[in-house]
């Protein structure tokens, strides 16, 4: 007698998925520093398909990943034009090869660190290992060396230090074949809007206003060996830099599954449980499974509820209290709490802010 397939290896009814998307303030970021020097960004946006008049408007990633990889030609300059002296096309690719012949994740990360220092030396990459007895933390540290803004929250400061760290991390994590859990990011400006997303790019433990950028780690990960060969290498840079967007994203399949779930039963609030169910899947391996994609299930339904909030703040003039009912805010005042935990101000002054914008 055939044995039924176990919960966890259920078949389970295919559906058209959703796709990864990123916030307008990492497209912002990106364009920093054409704006600074006077281009023309329009002509790159118009071909990724990209309008900037909605703030709230999700980016599809592809779309994202091809006018990295635009804007990074025309300007010749793999560092989008933000630095003192340009990154010129070609660097990413030395910069793995640099890194590929290394035995290890933690001697491939120093020889990055190496190499960054000739091709972008307004910034210092550093990695070290905690020095006291029994902790078993690692740091990738990442700092100036020449002030890049004046403002601690100027777009192109913040976008340098977040295109650096998610460029290091992604060649690291595939490097040795796998993703690499950052336990907490400090990050050396003050909370950007887009930062909810952080959680899906880099950690849920993201933390601001530090003096410089530290990204904590299990040391016992730079112990891991350097996988990829030189053909992987070939097969990796077709696509590259703007490739990286798309790897080791901390939105991944299963994310996008209970994401979806999640808003198909709107305003029904699902638990964990009723998810797992519907997925046939225990809850412990679902939490498991959202854990190894860097993720957790609160994570996702709160981020579902502030992008579906935002979107209907800026494009709708429905009623606070409608919208909030049908998000399955047991009251308005929770929403209002979870507005300003998003924006800083209220719904309604959200809303103020955009009208005054768009006038």
């Amino acid at each position: 007698m055939n044995t039924p397939p176990s919960p966890d290896h259920a078949p389970m009814p295919q559906k058209p998925r959703r796709r990864a998307t990123v916030a307008m303030g990492f497209v912002t970021g990106m364009l920093a520093g054409m704006r600074r020097r006077g281009l023309d960004a329009g002509p790159y946006l118009a071909a990724a398909g990209i309008d900037l008049a909605d703030p709230a408007t999700r980016i599809p990633i592809d779309r994202y990943a091809r006018l990295y990889n635009d804007i990074t030609c025309a300007l010749d300059d793999e560092g989008f034009g933000l630095f003192a002296q340009p990154m010129r096309s070609g660097s990413f690719e030395f910069l793995c090869r640099g890194m590929l012949g290394a035995a290890t994740l933690g001697e491939a990360l120093d020889r990055a660190a190496r190499f960054l220092r000739i091709v972008l030396p307004d910034m210092a990459v550093s990695v070290r290992r905690a020095e006291n007895p029994g902790e078993d933390r690692a740091e990738l540290r990442i700092s100036e060396t020449r002030r890049l803004a004046d403002v601690r929250g100027d777009p192109a400061r913040v976008f340098a230090f977040e295109w650096l760290l998610r460029l290091i991390h992604a060649v690291a994590c595939w490097l040795v074949g796998r993703g690499l859990a950052l336990d907490a990011v400090l990050f050396p400006y003050p909370r950007p809007p887009h930062a909810d997303d952080y959680a899906l790019v880099y950690t849920e433990h993201s933390f601001f206003d530090a003096g410089t950028l530290v990204a904590r780690l299990q040391d016992n990960l730079l112990d891991l060996p350097v996988r990829r060969d030189e053909a992987a290498l070939n097969t990796f840079l077709d696509g590259a830099p703007g490739k990286i967007t798309m790897l080791y994203r901390r939105d991944r399949d299963m994310v996008l599954r209970v994401r979806d779930l999640l808003r198909d039963a709107l305003p029904a609030s699902l638990a964990q449980e009723d998810v797992a169910a519907r997925l046939h899947l225990s809850p412990r391996t679902l939490h498991r499974r959202l854990e190894d994609e860097g993720s957790s299930f609160r994570t996702i339904k709160d981020a579902l509820r502030r992008d579906i909030a935002l979107a209907r703040l800026t494009k709708t003039a429905q009623p606070v209290a409608a919208i909030a009912a049908e998000l399955g805010y047991a009251d308005t005042s929770a929403f209002y709490r979870a507005c300003v935990a998003w924006t800083g101000v209220s719904p309604e002054r959200f809303r103020r802010q955009l009208q005054g914008h768009g006038q």
